[in-house]
């Protein structure tokens, strides 16, 4: 690309600049009604093509074109929120690679606040959420070098690398006096997006980590599973989205059709045509109307808050836990011919009920606080029949019974640790459903 100089460069951002299509491009373009067009800040462009020209006579080193314009693209779309960006053709692939559950790096969902790189959800059984990193880590520093005044993509850059290598990322964590550096292995990613386990019989668990494209037809899959699991009928079920990022809008509404035999599911408006959508429930709900809970947290995000929003607009589930993270806007990608792409926020998206979750989250009907259960020591003070002299003996226990019918349950659960105390916020949520079980089947 030949320099050109501020007169010309400016006639070409006059004509970039106006609504005449010229040439066919992979962007949908839309005709702009005459009374939308407004006047061009003619000072404003003249000042950006003397900036130009002054950073390519004067800066201390030469720069390429292309590098400017590139960076000045970034610059206007973080201008605008979080989540806009310019992605060239590195960054479209690893956007790709992310929606279809493969990618190489840390395992993190990131964003940008106040300048610093925001933990929004580390993703499940990656090398992130084994080295301790939690929602709403801010991360400071990236090995020695200082976040602040750094691109997002550049930082996500910085983060991803050959499999097997290390990086130090240094953290401000709420209720932590100093910060924290945490040493993390960089591994080839492989999310999957949705696991399942029987709880307790008749009571599923089932877990989303990210909403990719084909998290729909996983779920289903799960499920199925699951009801098999259990004499094909399910008496209730756990839907875990805690720090769940998002990801895919289909993946959502499937998701969330699931459970729902009719009703909206989830709305779009935005400035053009094609982002003003509506999303309807289908009929079939997958468990017959059995209980439903929906864990949630401060790392539930996007997608997450859309199939909690929908299900709890329904009252279909009770929703436990924290409050959401309150990205309630749609990204849309619009590829260019350059192999880049332009990550556009295009739309806001609403609850059946109207509600817009942009920066206020879902509040659960039931809060959960972040706790941390410690079982007391038993001093040996109480007394129970079997301690009484000449008491009964029963002739055949429960753990007997247990036992002789082949019953391993009960020895494997005296092994492992209370489920109180490995995840307070589930056992709560069990807790709930088992009353709801109960109550569903004496009415």
């Amino acid at each position: 690309m030949k320099f050109l100089s501020p007169y010309v460069l400016l006639q070409a951002l006059v004509l970039l600049a106006c609504p005449v299509v010229i040439s066919a491009t992979p962007i949908e373009t839309e005709v702009i009604e005459q009374e939308e067009v407004q006047e061009l800040p003619l000072d404003e462009l003249k000042a950006f093509t003397q900036i130009f020209a002054k950073i390519k006579n004067d800066y201390v080193q030469s720069v390429d074109d292309r590098e400017l314009l590139e960076n000045a693209i970034r610059g206007m779309l973080e201008g605008l929120d979080p989540h806009s960006a310019y992605l060239d053709k590195s960054a479209y692939t690893d956007l790709q690679e992310g929606t279809s559950g493969e990618f190489g790096g840390l395992g993190i969902e990131v964003g940008m606040e106040d300048g610093f790189v925001k933990v929004i959800s580390p993703i499940d059984d990656t090398p992130a959420e084994k080295a301790g990193i939690e929602s709403g880590d801010l991360i400071i520093r990236l090995d020695d070098m200082p976040v602040k005044g750094m691109a997002l993509n550049d930082a996500v850059k910085s983060m991803r690398g050959k499999p097997g290598t290390d990086i130090t990322l240094t953290i401000v964590r709420s209720g932590e006096q100093k910060p924290l550096k945490i040493v993390i292995t960089r591994a080839v990613i492989k999310v999957k997006s949705v696991r399942s386990s029987t709880l307790e019989p008749g009571l599923g668990y089932l877990r989303i980590s990210q909403f990719q494209a084909h998290t729909g037809e996983d779920m289903r899959r799960e499920l199925d599973k699951l009801i098999g699991e259990n004499n094909n009928s399910l008496d209730g079920l756990i839907l875990d989205l805690r720090n769940n990022p998002g990801g895919v809008l289909g993946a959502a509404v499937a998701v969330s059709d699931l459970f729902l035999e009719k009703g909206l599911i989830v709305y779009t408006e935005g400035r053009v045509k094609d982002s003003k959508l509506k999303f309807n429930a289908k009929p079939e709900d997958i468990i017959s109307k059995a209980p439903l809970i929906v864990l949630v947290n401060g790392g539930s995000a996007s997608a997450s808050e859309i199939v909690a929003g929908a299900l709890q607009d329904h009252n279909r589930a009770i929703i436990m836990g924290e409050k959401t993270f309150g990205k309630g806007s749609v990204q849309t990608i619009l590829p260019l011919e350059n192999d880049s792409a332009l990550k556009l926020t295009t739309a806001r998206y609403y609850t059946p009920m109207g509600r817009s979750i942009q920066a206020s989250g879902i509040t659960p009907d039931i809060i959960i606080e972040r706790v941390k259960i410690e079982k007391l020591e038993d001093h040996g003070n109480g007394i129970k029949e079997e301690n009484l002299a000449r008491h009964l003996v029963n002739d055949k226990t429960d753990e007997e019974e247990a036992i002789s019918n082949g019953d391993k349950e009960l020895e494997k659960q005296k092994a492992e640790s209370p489920l109180a105390k490995k995840d307070y916020a589930l056992y709560e949520a069990l807790n709930v459903l088992k009353g709801l079980v109960i109550l569903r089947k004496q009415s």
